[in-house]
């Protein structure tokens, strides 16, 4: 390898060795440090996995061989090649990153309404239901106060909703942004707990909008909520 391949090479495989190899000889690495600037010096694969017990680049004879390195090094040492591919490997991984991101935002937004949506069926079950029912009942029940949600925060139903947009293959609620699905899951809990005093449906729902209301405003101008969005 030449000097500069080296330096490379000795770069990424400190890094390596720091954190995964405790055979790794730095008395043989510190020599081969200081070496590696001299045009005079060379370094063959084989002579520093012997030398220093690296582990980060493998080397092979005869047929079928040939040196292979570990991807952290392979990505350095590309990078160090061609300066195009090193940009290809930013973007790619802000790209990456970015839909990792945009996930964990979409999962956690379900997964709040989802915990809350618990909370607020077995508050429905105890108050609402009376004994008896027949299953298409319950569904109605549960649709019932469902649009109860809806009127608060959306002001309209889901078959209203559905009617203004008949090629929407959805519901709206999969069509809520982040700080309204956020609001909506605070109002399932809010909700249950009206329903265990005893509150009538009107009453609830004055107050369940009035409550989303004042909760948009809230996240809309809160900056953590924008970055849920992605914003």
């Amino acid at each position: 390898m030449a000097p500069s391949a080296t330096v490379v090479l000795i770069s990424q495989e400190a890094a390596v060795k720091l954190l995964n190899n405790p055979r790794f000889n730095p008395v043989e690495f510190d020599g081969i440090r200081m070496q590696a600037g001299l045009n005079s010096f060379t370094l063959t694969p084989k002579r520093w996995i012997e030398a220093t017990g690296a582990i980060g680049i493998n080397s092979r004879a005869g047929r079928y061989g040939g040196t292979y390195a570990h991807k952290d090094i392979a990505f350095e040492f590309a990078s160090w090649v061609s300066v195009e591919f090193k940009l290809y490997l930013i973007k790619e991984f802000q790209r990456l990153k970015e839909t990792e991101y945009q996930q964990l935002g979409w999962d956690i937004r379900r997964n709040l309404a989802k915990i809350n949506y618990r909370i607020h069926t077995d508050a429905i079950k105890t108050k609402l239901i009376p004994p008896q029912l027949t299953s298409q009942q319950t569904n109605l029940i549960y649709a019932s106060e469902a649009d109860l949600l809806n009127m608060a925060l959306f002001g309209k139903t889901a078959k209203q909703w559905r009617d203004e947009n008949p090629g929407n293959k959805g519901n709206i609620r999969d069509e809520a942004n982040a700080a309204q699905l956020v609001c909506l899951a605070n109002l399932e809990t809010l909700n249950a707990h009206f329903i265990h005093q005893g509150q009538a449906q009107a009453e609830r729902l004055t107050l369940l909008n009035e409550t989303a209301i004042q909760q948009m405003k809230l996240l809309l101008a809160d900056a953590g909520a924008r970055r849920l969005e992605g914003k």
